[in-house]
């Protein structure tokens, strides 16, 4: 079966062209040469020529098709699990160079894919390929889905809590991997009913992550390396307990809180670590951000300052508090205590 549309033809194969123009920009002409942009333009080249693959069977008439352009289409299907898989973890621990353990696995990957093209070539051996090694090429793609998942778990439980907020360049990692997911599950599910959807599923999804992109302000981060904060390990419990209860005792004595510019770095300084440490160390080990954290303290010296009998005026004891103004006070206030702090103070007069 063949289509003949014009409009459905010029959905499917859109998203197959721009995705071959984007595939050779990140691996060729990209001026950011990092390894994970060399892995997400192999990805992006294996679902173009998976995908082109199928706009091909779909619109060519079945005595006029290339069976050796189909037998690429579906080796190159063998390749993206791998590919998203080595783009996902090259991300996350910000490789800055490909390990050759990582060369050898792929390069297994291909050469076997390549062997079974040449021993059993697909115009000869089509119900091999169909009966057989296309569902192992499925299974190969899907064991990579869930290995690239186990990759994200730190970036999805960092989504789930309420208090942590995840930066552009996890967003992105996601919704790669989502997109991935949902044009696999469009091929397993064309496969036993409509062919037609997963090459319209990828044409969506990657004109989806290029409006993600372009309604990102600071989307030049998807492409550069990611703070070493998201790509260090988590802290050892010993070391965080110690630094926990000295950055405590730094709070209450030294009362930094109280400065209404005081920054993540002043802070990290006198725990003599770098910033993206301590902000690792709230995130991971806190559940709480810098700003959180900070206004966990003024919030508590506005209490303290409300409860006393002093001549303060309400904004005056934010700012003593450390807020640098009576709506940031107010609000923040509200959110923590759930009173403003005239109720507050009303119900202790």
């Amino acid at each position: 079966m063949s289509f003949d549309n014009p409009l459905l033809f010029f959905i499917c194969s859109i998203g197959v062209f721009n995705g071959c123009i984007a595939s050779f920009y990140f691996l060729f002409f990209s001026t950011q040469k990092r390894v994970q942009n060399r892995f997400f333009g192999l990805l992006l080249l294996m679902l173009s020529l998976r995908i082109g693959k199928s706009v091909y069977i779909l619109f060519t008439a079945r005595e006029d098709r290339d069976l050796l352009l189909s037998q690429i289409g579906l080796s190159a299907c063998f390749l993206i699990g791998v590919s998203l898989f080595y783009y996902l973890k090259s991300s996350v621990d910000n490789k800055k160079t490909i390990p050759k353990s990582w060369k050898i696995h792929y390069s297994i990957l291909t050469i076997l894919v390549i062997l079974v093209g040449v021993i059993k070539p697909y115009r000869i051996h089509i119900d091999f390929w169909h009966q057989y090694f296309i569902h192992f090429i499925y299974a190969v793609w899907g064991i990579y889905l869930i290995l690239s998942g186990y990759i994200l778990k730190d970036i999805f439980n960092k989504i789930s809590r309420k208090n942590t907020k995840c930066t552009t360049s996890e967003i992105w990692l996601v919704a790669v991997f989502l997109g991935n997911v949902l044009i696999f599950s469009a091929y397993i599910i064309g496969y036993f009913y409509l062919y037609l959807i997963g090459t319209v599923t990828f044409s969506v999804v990657f004109y989806a992550l290029l409006i993600f992109l372009l309604f990102k302000k600071n989307r030049e981060s998807v492409f550069q390396d990611i703070p070493e904060k998201y790509a260090a390990k988590k802290i050892d419990k010993g070391e965080a307990e110690k630094l926990i209860s000295e950055l405590s005792t730094v709070m209450q004595t030294k009362e930094l809180f109280k400065n209404p510019e005081v920054k993540l770095k002043d802070l990290a300084d006198e725990l003599s670590i770098s910033k993206h440490h301590l902000s690792q160390l709230l995130n991971d080990n806190l559940g709480t951000s810098f700003a959180q954290y900070i206004n966990t303290f003024r919030t508590e010296e506005a209490k303290r300052l409300l409860l006393e009998n002093n001549p303060f005026t309400l904004e005056a004891i934010g700012f003593e508090a450390g807020f640098s103004s009576k709506s940031t006070f107010y609000a923040t206030f509200k959110k923590t205590i759930g009173q403003t702090p005239a109720e507050f103070k009303k119900q202790f007069s």
